[in-house]
């Protein structure tokens, strides 16, 4: 895993979060899905840095390559 996220069951219930705060990597990925930029989520949570975007947005990346489908049967 990435040194700027970190699990921490005492933390947000073990979301993933950028270490060293409480902010989750879904948060990160709700802002971008809203339309806001990097610089403007830098301007909202002064406490991140680019490098702690990026390294949510490649932690996401990992997450997703390991998921597995399955098929749903609807009857």
């Amino acid at each position: 895993m990435s040194g700027k996220i970190e699990i921490d069951s005492r933390k947000l219930g073990g979301k993933p979060v950028i270490k060293g705060t409480r902010i989750p990597v879904y948060l990160i990925f709700e802002m971008l899905a809203n339309g806001m930029s990097i610089d403007e989520i830098l301007k909202e949570y002064p406490e991140l840095s680019e490098e702690d975007i990026r390294e949510a947005i490649n932690y996401a990346s990992k997450i997703l390559k390991k998921e597995e489908l399955y098929e749903i049967s609807v009857r």
